[in-house]
């Protein structure tokens, strides 16, 4: 047991939106997790990696980046959470913040709930309403994973036992902003992510091109190979004739595009033409100051082109919103206070 609740951690846990975990959670005094093929993680090697093996045999076939995620949260909740330690539930059934201290080590028993066989008892110590709470912590005990160390607004939910509540009123909420900036960073990385990812090369020219599309641009893409710096001519009138023609090339590459590559292309654009130079990453110093006198060429870096994914993905076809998938979203805007 912990000596002090400053040495105590404060973990989240959901249990789904169905009745059945939130009735197991409050009814049997416990936490629990799924998982269930995952066996008795007692007779598996205490390391995250034993733990991420495991997982790769009882669910083949899953992507990468899945099973350290997997493993990682069925690790913490077996050795990391300790007795005397805060759980965290919030609850999607009734809407409410169920806070209770883990009293118990971790036992498997698959014949109580087969669906929630992983255990660890608790006893509830406070059952608040959402508004009780800032919108930061309520956006940090939104995680996507299932067990999660609740570090930024641990503090608050401790105090919060103790009837130490002190919720700012909604419009003057300063986590507001934070939710708002983290969300659409997330957003922003997210893309980029699966851009760098999953278009290298030829690929990206041929999002580009339906991006530019999207804005009322006719478009040819060069054949995959030597284009001689050229990727992408776009224009407005369906054959191709009518200025102005713009003349792309696209780098995937992270890192900085430098002035020879963007004079290169600027060699090969008419005084009566437009050149674009779009990448994922950014151009250096002397590219930003090639192009900056120069009305008819523009740089489009890595921020600039998601800026305009954002701006246009509602017209993107099912192929991109496949490879992208979002969905609009309201995000609270903290309003400033009048002088």
């Amino acid at each position: 047991m912990k000596n002090t609740e400053s040495d105590s951690t404060c973990w989240g846990i959901h249990a789904g939106r169905t009745g059945d975990a939130h009735s197991l959670f409050l009814e049997n005094n416990i936490i629990a997790l799924g998982f269930a093929e995952f066996g008795n993680a007692l007779k598996v090697d205490k390391s995250r990696d034993a733990f991420k093996a495991k997982f790769m045999e009882v669910r083949p076939g899953r992507k990468d980046g899945y099973y350290p995620i997997a493993a990682g949260q069925v690790y913490r909740y077996v050795y990391e959470a300790q007795k005397g330690d805060y759980a965290i539930y919030p609850s999607k059934i009734d809407k409410m913040i169920h806070i209770g201290e883990i009293t118990g080590d971790y036992v498997f028993k698959p014949t109580v709930e087969q669906s929630y066989p992983h255990h660890r008892s608790v006893k509830w110590l406070k059952t608040l309403p959402r508004t009780a709470f800032s919108q930061g912590a309520l956006y940090e005990t939104g995680s996507a994973m299932s067990f999660f160390q609740v570090k930024n607004y641990a503090e608050e939910f401790i105090s919060a036992i103790h009837g130490k509540i002190a919720t700012p009123e909604a419009t003057k909420d300063e986590s507001v902003s934070l939710i708002s900036e983290d969300t659409e960073q997330n957003t922003r990385d997210f893309i980029l992510k699966i851009l760098a990812q999953e278009l290298k090369g030829h690929p990206l020219a041929e999002f580009v091109a339906h991006l530019l599309s999207t804005m009322g641009y006719r478009t040819r893409v060069s054949p995959e190979g030597p284009d001689g710096g050229i990727d992408i001519l776009a224009h407005k009138d369906e054959l191709g004739f009518e200025p102005p023609i713009i003349k792309v090339q696209v780098k995937s590459s992270e890192g900085s595009i430098g002035d020879a590559i963007v004079s290169q292309l600027y060699g090969k654009v008419d005084k009566s033409e437009y050149g674009m130079v779009v990448t994922l990453g950014s151009f250096t110093n002397p590219a930003v100051a090639f192009a900056r006198n120069k009305s008819n060429l523009r740089l489009i870096d890595g921020d600039e082109l998601i800026d305009l994914v954002l701006q246009h993905y509602e017209q993107f076809d099912s192929k991109y919103k496949g490879l992208l998938p979002m969905k609009r979203i309201y995000v609270p805007e903290p309003l400033d206070e009048e002088d």
